[in-house]
């Protein structure tokens, strides 16, 4: 695909009302930067190429490491982008410490400050994309897409993603006073056959309970497949802050999902919610599932409020 007219960039004056608008104009940059509507149009027509080119062929079968493949690799670009950015801002600080009043030092200073700055427009640049894509690919596949590894900063699509171990240390350094890292944490665990329209309405509903008595929540889940895939997919609608905690098989093995269940408690939620089984009385199998049901008696033995989704009445 060739755009021959490049409608993807704008002049200042034609840019339109968005942080990152407001922040590529005031770099001074010579040449000019495409807007925040033109990314997030690449990141969709990207993915929706994508889709469209390998669905109905063999490599259908494939779909899903294609697609994560290529958020990931605007996912790392943009890691890579704000690395240099922070090498960037290093020098900055060391050449402001040793400042001199010399026009050499004072040349070095504004070089440091404009690659600075001129990273961190890169680096939203590649996030406005990524994001774009994985909205894309979600509202494509019904699938969601989670970072394989680290925290990420949210975008005016979705809310910022942090690991569970990071969003515990901010957790700590709020009670000594030293961040506020938002508002409480709702914690859900829910078996990976728990996948049908009827339990995604009862996690729905729950979800939808605990954020009109916690507005500014956070959602905390390992992100495992089914019933926490639709609780991922319900904290993107709503705009809600993720926190994963991972299961990681490599370190714990076998016991990985019990370990994510002592990060998700050591977060203190608010409320602690399970749904050990599908609630889909179509579904012949229902029995519990383990991982679901030891963080329930997890939550209750840390004297945590906890509340395990039920079918409907009948």
């Amino acid at each position: 695909m060739t755009f021959y007219s490049h409608p993807f960039i704008a002049s200042a004056s034609q840019k339109s009302d968005s942080a990152f608008d407001d922040l590529t104009a005031s770099l001074n940059e010579a040449r000019p930067h495409p807007t925040e509507e033109a990314l997030v149009q690449l990141g969709r027509a990207l993915m929706t190429e994508l889709v469209d080119m390998i669905s109905d062929t063999a490599l259908e079968d494939y779909q899903t490491i294609l697609g994560e493949a290529l958020i990931g690799a605007f996912h790392s670009a943009a890691g890579r982008i704000e690395r240099d950015a922070d090498r960037a801002r290093d020098a900055m600080r060391s050449l402001d410490r040793d400042f001199d009043g010399s026009e050499a030092a004072d040349t070095e200073l504004q070089d440091a400050t404009a690659k600075a700055r001129a990273g961190d427009a890169a680096t939203q640049a590649c996030e406005l994309i990524r994001d774009a894509a994985s909205e894309t690919w979600t509202v494509a596949t019904g699938e969601v897409w989670t970072a394989w590894r680290g925290s990420r900063r949210g975008t005016r699509l979705t809310a910022a993603q942090l690991e569970a171990k990071q969003a515990i240390r901010a957790i700590r350094q709020r009670r000594s006073g030293e961040a506020d890292p938002g508002g409480p944490v709702v914690a859900f665990r829910g078996a990976p056959t728990a996948d049908s329209a009827e339990d995604a309405g009862r996690i729905f509903d729950a979800l939808n309970w605990a954020k009109q008595e916690w507005p500014d929540m956070a959602l905390a889940t390992t992100g495992a497949k089914g019933s926490e895939k639709l609780a991922i997919k319900w904290a993107r609608q709503k705009g809600v802050t993720l926190i994963l905690a991972r299961a990681d098989f490599d370190a714990h093995g076998k016991a990985a999902p019990f370990r994510a269940n002592d990060e998700l408690i050591a977060l203190e939620p608010e409320v602690c919610l399970t749904l050990v089984h599908s609630v889909d009385r179509a579904r012949a199998d229902h029995r519990p599932f383990g991982p679901a049901l030891n963080f329930g008696q997890k939550a209750m033995e840390s004297g945590l409020r906890h509340v395990s989704i039920k079918a409907r009445a009948a």
